[in-house]
This record gives structure tokens, sequence and C-alpha cells, in this order.
């Protein structure tokens, strides 16, 4: 039975890709870049992972920026941290493709490399307030909830 983990999406065949933690206390499965992205000085830019994430109907992935992002690469997590819903896995709008939005805060054009770490995803547990009666399904990818 699988519970949780991270399997590519259709058009990317890369194994190198598949996230995986650095240290045996490690909390978070470090994502890479799966094409190479210039972003330049102020530009907010969608940089594709290649992957995507299955877990638990009670489970959410969070997604967190890389300390050094900042000061090695002068790039940030613009939206501070990603959830990664569970029923974005495999939806019809982009098959639940994860994507790391970044800003570039320097004056330069930064280039993030195939493979290259981008951020750190962490699976968790989330609660639900009484009487929730949520239903709604989800008919798109990313952003695709709410208006």
């Amino acid at each position: 039975m699988r519970l949780r983990g991270f399997e590519l999406v259709s058009t990317y065949d890369n194994q190198e890709l598949l996230p995986k933690r650095e240290t045996a206390h490690a909390a978070g499965y470090d994502l890479k870049a799966c094409e190479r992205t210039e972003i330049a000085p102020g530009e907010i830019k969608l940089v594709p992972t290649g992957v995507k994430a299955y877990m638990q109907s009670n489970e959410v992935l969070y997604l967190y920026d890389r300390s050094s992002n900042p000061r090695k690469k002068g790039l940030v997590l613009i939206n501070s941290v990603g959830v990664i819903d569970g029923d974005y896995y495999g939806n019809p709008g982009n098959e639940g493709h994860i994507f790391a939005q970044m800003k570039n805060i320097t004056d330069e054009t930064v280039v993030v490399e195939v493979g290259e770490r981008i951020v750190q995803a962490v699976f968790a547990p989330f609660l639900l307030a009484d009487g929730d009666v949520a239903t709604g399904q989800r008919t798109g990818g990313f952003g695709s909830t709410g208006d």
C-alpha cells in the first residue's frame, strides 16, 4: 500500500529528479529544477520540478524555501510557503506537476540549472474544523482553486 511519495510527471523520465532527503534527520525532501530557467531581475517565475506527490486524504505537502536561496542565488519562494493539496495529484490541468514560484531579488538575471535544488517539501497531517462539509472537486492545475 502506498502512503505518500513522489513520482515523475509523464513528460519527464530523469529519475535523478525524484526528491530525497539529504540526511537522516531532515524533514524536507529536496525538489530540483527539471528545466533550465532564467529569472530576470524582479521577475516572478514558476520553476518546474518534473514531479508530483501523492499522499493520504488528511495530509498536505508544504513547500519551503531553501535557506541558502536568498543569500547564494538571490531567489525567494514568493508565496512564503507553497501548499500542495492531496487532490492536486493527477489533476486534469497538469497531472499534479509541482512548481516553485520564485522571485529574483537581485539586479541581474539568475539562472537555475537542471538538477539544482530549489525548494524543500515536507509532508504533514492537517486538521478539519467542526462542521466542515467541503465537497468541491478540483478541476485544474496550479492556482485553480477559488478565484
